[in-house]
């Protein structure tokens, strides 16, 4: 009998272990990293243990050309010789921002990604803030080309948080903590959040979609239903739920989409139903994961970003979710440039829904004649002409 050699014995041993390691390890730790968020009653977008879009999902991790998302991640990650090239860094003038806005006004800064401040009513609003560098766990994740518009030290102090979703780049522990700590701010979130929330020791209130909540008389918070998913590790997809939000005030509604895909595109006339909109925050930026891609069914593209302006009501609308982390393969100045070419094929006006600089302050008018619709059939046209085929 031929005897194994003692070190090719111990290898195959130290091998076998890894493999049973491996195996456990993908057995276990999936649980041990599957945090349950919420717990409540059965509705139609909760099963009892996870959320869903009713409207049906479409945010799976595939792209139409069959091509995983995962790959699409490998090649962020170490490199994609095809996609449009981004700036290392660009430059942003940060603003100062007044300490309170009344007197009907309304003024409202772009801090960069989805994060907004409004000031109306001597109210102070913050949307999904992050000031961090990166946008992930354990300072790992896409990284910030564009400063903060405002500087944290120039924010005057922050009356009420939204919070759409618990993704890295919405949902910032850092910044909240901060936040907290210098303001405390009323938070409010959707069913779920306020368990990762209070992982950094910052209490929320969280809501279901229809869910309202008075900040001061005469303002209040409603939760609306947006299309998207939420996820902080592999393992806890969808247990916590996503939302858009209207704050109902004098003068005019402020609407926040949070990150949203289309869906069955009926939930801005849900949002539209609460009063006339004099604001809303539209993200229009990380939507194509393959060439040509117009839409995902977790973000929305210009196309379908003009369709929820349209279900809206066609508010004054600033463009948000572009230009700040790198999230999708589009170049950096795609999303604006297509909004802007996109409004004009539809014959609306391009200054009505504009994307803005990061840190720059503008000042929305009152309320008055709403505009015409535009004409999405016309724009569908020129998209499949080829209008659009250049800005990649």
């Amino acid at each position: 009998m031929h005897r194994i050699h003692p070190a090719l014995r111990w290898t195959g041993t130290i091998l076998l272990w890894a493999v049973v390691l491996l195996l456990l390890t993908l057995t276990i730790v999936p649980h041990l990293l599957d945090r349950v968020y919420y717990r409540g009653a059965l509705s139609s977008h909760f099963d009892g243990e996870h959320f869903f879009n009713p409207d049906g999902d479409d945010d799976r991790l595939k792209t139409t050309q069959g091509r995983s998302r995962f790959g699409f991640m490998w090649r962020q990650a170490f490199g994609d010789a095809e996609r449009p090239v981004w700036p290392e860094r660009v430059a942003v003038t940060p603003s100062k921002p007044e300490a309170r806005v009344d007197g009907g006004r309304m003024v409202v800064t772009w801090v960069g990604h989805a994060t907004m401040l409004v000031q109306a009513n001597g109210l102070n609003i913050l949307t999904d803030p992050i000031w961090s560098d990166t946008a992930g766990p354990l300072g790992v994740g896409p990284r910030r080309v564009a400063d903060p518009g405002i500087r944290f030290e120039d924010m005057p102090k922050i009356d009420l948080v939204l919070v759409s979703h618990n993704h890295y780049d919405h949902l910032d522990l850092t910044t909240l903590k901060r936040l907290w700590d210098r303001d405390r701010p009323r938070i409010v979130t959707s069913l779920g959040n306020d368990s990762v929330i209070g992982q950094a020791g910052v209490p929320a209130t969280a809501l279901d979609w229809g869910g309202r909540l008075t900040i001061r008389p005469g303002i209040e918070v409603a939760v609306t239903r947006n299309h998207h998913w939420g996820s902080r590790w592999f393992s806890d997809r969808n247990r916590a739920l996503w939302s858009s939000f209207v704050v109902r005030m004098p003068g005019g509604n402020f609407f926040f989409a949070g990150d949203t895909g289309l869906g069955d595109g009926k939930w801005p006339a849900e949002a539209a139903a609460l009063g006339p909109i004099r604001l809303a925050g539209i993200p229009i930026g990380a939507f194509r994961f393959e060439e040509g891609q117009m839409e995902n069914g977790s973000h929305v593209g210009p196309p379908d970003a003009i369709r929820v302006w349209d279900g809206l009501g066609r508010p004054r609308a600033i463009a948000i979710h572009w230009g700040t982390f790198r999230l999708s393969r589009e170049g950096r100045e795609t999303p604006p440039l297509m909004l802007q070419g996109m409004l004009s094929c539809a014959g609306s006006d391009t200054a009505r829904f504009a994307a803005h600089g990061i840190g720059e302050k503008v000042e929305i008018a009152p309320l008055g004649t709403t505009p015409p619709r535009p004409d999405l059939a016309a724009l569908d046209r020129c998209i499949a002409r080829g209008d659009f085929k250049a800005l990649r």
